[in-house]
């Protein structure tokens, strides 16, 4: 990184210090950080921001924010998956109380920073031990989940109201799913180091774990800011 950007992190306006104590619940059950590391991991993240792209995007998702009613939930914590619950709510309560037909909405549910894990499918929780790591335990409160709390599995009920709520269930119904790219990269660093692998082949196995239908883009922000231009409403859903 050039020394004009490094003085730049050294000495902006918001403190590396105040960002490192800000760290998500991901990082939990590490040590805090220093100052330096924190500057370390921001250089770190405008390399890869500034690296020419490797991959095509699709961002064809944006042809479809077509609805009458739009709105954009941004979900950056995980917070037990209230994020994308209120995206199931709002629809549901929009289609009671207006009269609508599911035509007539457009949802787009971005999952970036800390809340990452919920792009992940019900085997990448289970295998690679999600639930232990970010202290999320089961419905019964007895064992940390081996599964993503907001996807379905064998025994969810699909009498449940809140079943109707779950990614899956709202992706199926035509909701539009986006995964930030550079909060992945905690994923991909999960399974290099379980499975020993090189970065490109543990992105590449990790990517065969996204919730099936969830599209990835380059990062949250970008994604907020595309579904915008689509017309969609911002909803701070965390």
């Amino acid at each position: 990184m050039r020394s004009d950007r490094r003085h730049f992190l050294k000495t902006a306006g918001v403190s590396v210090t105040a960002l490192a104590a800000s760290a998500s619940v991901l990082h939990a059950a590490e040590p805090s950080p220093s100052p330096q590391a924190g500057v370390a991991e921001c250089e770190a993240l405008l390399d890869d921001v500034e690296q020419p792209p490797q991959e095509t995007w699709d961002i064809s998702w944006a042809k479809r924010v077509t609805g009458k009613h739009k709105a954009m939930f941004d979900v950056p914590e995980i917070e037990g998956g209230v994020g994308i619950f209120r995206a199931g709510i709002w629809g549901q309560q929009y289609t009671d109380v207006l009269k609508l037909s599911p035509g007539d909405l457009s949802t787009v549910i971005v999952i970036r920073h800390a809340a990452i894990p919920l792009a992940m499918n019900n085997d990448f929780w289970a295998t690679y031990g999600l639930g232990k790591s970010l202290k999320i335990r089961d419905d019964k409160g007895k064992k940390w989940t081996t599964v993503n709390p907001m996807l379905s599995t064998p025994s969810t009920d699909p009498k449940s109201s809140t079943s109707n709520y779950l990614l899956d269930k709202q992706i199926a119904k035509g909701a539009i799913a986006l995964g930030c790219n550079l909060a992945f990269r905690q994923m991909v660093s999960i399974v290099a180091k379980q499975d020993k692998l090189s970065p490109a082949a543990a992105r590449e196995k990790a990517k065969t774990f996204l919730v099936p239908g969830l599209i990835m883009q380059p990062s949250g922000i970008f994604a907020n800011v595309m579904a915008e231009e689509a017309g969609c409403v911002f909803v701070n859903a965390v």
